[in-house]
């Protein structure tokens, strides 16, 4: 599942937005929001789940923008 993943991560120039197992970030920016703006989009684009992680790596929120195997009304 690691290349269905996305993921807004602390980075050495502020926030980075990576494919899951990928070494190199897609994307860095300064401010976490527009990491996540950009790896949202990204997501979407792609059917993939999308993890935002704290400073200190714990993760902070989770998204899915793919097949949703749960049967959810409303």
């Amino acid at each position: 599942m690691a290349g269905k993943t996305r993921h807004v991560v602390p980075h050495k120039d502020g926030w980075a937005n990576k494919r899951g197992g990928a070494d190199k970030p897609t994307s860095v920016h300064k401010r976490q929001k527009d990491a996540i703006d950009s790896a949202r989009e990204q997501s979407r684009k792609e059917g993939s789940e999308l993890f935002i992680h704290r400073k200190d790596g714990t993760i902070r929120e989770k998204d899915s923008h793919g097949n949703d195997p749960r049967n959810i009304k409303g």
